[in-house]
């Protein structure tokens, strides 16, 4: 009981801050032929939670009840595709585009001075154009050094978070950057208590939806959790609660968050008019570098005791099936779990092996929101159709692999990589986890999709 007092108290806490006067709009937003209000849209986003992790992705041991509901009243897909790690995926999420075509000029992590062009035109841009209240939690990763870059400066009225990822701290980065979070432009914690991130940046997205009326303007809410990526954090009242360790109660940290979520919508009466999408960035780091297990000096930002001696190599997800891991272009490092759901339009209790990627949220919800997409070539597809059972197949057909050059490319079922001057061919419909190269007796499939990967390349000016 203590500690439900506890989590209540942070919620309220966090709930209050940073308060703001909004002026609201009473003119609903409609969607262009129909009566209907656009929906709002909330984008969940987990970092590093591998494809095998959830409950409904068959893992035995960690629970995740509300993620699962989620999958059994909406889609959850079993084919989704975002980039290898985390900037890229970032990127095209929230532009729609490869990140071989933005020029960010320079990193994004501490010390970083590279940052979002002012040319691209984000979601949270082209949804407050559209007439949405718009607000994020979480990471960034996308440019912090000038202001400029921030997303209160790229289409978000509000943001509570860490401009890059948790790990960017002695003894795993070395660095004297100082690692905060922030409240729109201004710092609003010093140093940071990552065991309560999650909980946090729960309060914020509760508070930001108590704001909303449904008679007013919809909204846009993306929350990315700077959690699983390492170094793991959460708070006493659910450290110890799952079978799989400091991990799997990580992870149990998530999917009460979406739970908290979910409910906060249902009492505002706010739950059938909001789409809500959960996936990760990108695959587990089980390639983690060694400097991730170095033992830390101090408590890393948390305020209770340390739990055993800093990361163990434990303490990353699971591919399932899949073959690879984070910043690889195999399928564990950018096939990850994916859940939508949309109560009262989206049919319950979907499951799809569809190919679908980051890319295409982008463009669907722009367009669910009446949203002008952007002059410039955009990589996403508008699924709208196929979500909403027009159509039986989604637009995607081809995906392509970068990391730096362009490593791979899937054209329906088969996905051909080419690197260091060795030719794979993998049919990954029947064979995920590409263990079976068919570049030999295939050698025409071989021929087409490396013509396809050679014409993509030029376009975006990056080699093979």
């Amino acid at each position: 009981m203590k500690s439900y007092f506890y989590l209540l108290s942070i919620l309220f806490l966090f709930s209050q801050c940073g308060e703001s006067q909004r002026e609201t709009d009473n003119q609903s937003v409609q969607q262009p032929g129909t009566s209907q209000l656009s929906p709002n849209i909330i984008i969940l986003l987990a970092d590093d939670l591998g494809y095998g992790d959830l409950s409904s992705y068959g893992n035995p041991v960690i629970h995740t009840p509300h993620l699962d509901a989620m999958a059994s009243e909406g889609i959850r897909f079993t084919s989704y595709e975002a980039a290898p790690w985390c900037v890229p995926s970032r990127v095209e999420l929230l532009t729609g585009r490869y990140m071989a075509r933005v020029n960010l000029n320079g990193g994004t992590g501490a010390d970083g001075t590279g940052g979002l062009p002012d040319e691209e035109l984000t979601l949270a841009e082209g949804l407050k154009a559209a007439g949405y209240n718009t607000g994020m939690a979480g990471k960034w990763h996308l440019g912090y050094k000038e202001k400029k870059f921030l997303p209160t400066n790229h289409g978000f009225d509000s943001w509570l978070g860490l401009p890059y990822s948790n790990d960017y701290i002695k003894p795993y980065v070395q660095t004297d950057e100082p690692l905060v979070m922030y409240r729109d432009t201004t710092v609003a914690e010093y140093p940071v208590n990552q065991d309560s991130l999650t909980v946090k940046y729960t309060a914020e997205a509760i508070r930001f939806i108590n704001e909303q009326h449904t008679e007013a303007k919809p909204f846009f809410f993306y929350l990315a959790y700077n959690m699983p990526h390492l170094p793991i954090h959460t708070t006493r009242e659910f450290f110890g609660q799952s079978k799989a360790g400091l991990y799997g109660d990580v992870i149990q940290t998530i999917d009460w968050s979406v739970g908290q979520i979910r409910k906060t919508l249902e009492e505002k009466g706010l739950s059938e008019n909001t789409i809500i999408f959960f996936a990760s960035d990108n695959g587990p780091w089980q390639n983690a570098p060694d400097r991730m297990f170095e033992i830390p000096t101090t408590p890393e930002g948390s305020n209770w005791e340390k739990r055993g001696a800093g990361n163990k190599p434990w303490h990353v997800g699971t591919v399932g099936p899949l073959r690879g891991y984070k910043h690889t272009t195999y399928e564990g490092g950018t096939r990850v779990p994916a859940i939508i759901c949309w109560p009262g339009t989206i049919q319950p209790a979907q499951v799809s092996d569809q190919l679908v990627a980051n890319l295409d949220m982008y463009r669907t919800f722009l367009s669910l929101g009446g949203g002008t997409p952007p002059e410039h070539k955009v990589d996403g597809h508008d699924i709208t159709p196929y979500l909403l059972g027009e159509t039986d197949e989604s637009p995607r057909k081809e995906f392509a692999y970068f990391i730096n050059n362009l490593q791979a490319m899937r054209v329906g079922s088969w996905k051909l990589r080419e690197m260091n001057g060795t030719t794979e061919l993998f049919n990954v419909e029947v064979d995920s986890g590409e263990k079976y190269n068919r570049a030999d007796e295939m050698p025409e499939m071989v021929s087409e999709i490396r013509s396809k990967m050679q014409q993509l390349a030029e376009e975006v000016g990056k080699a093979l």
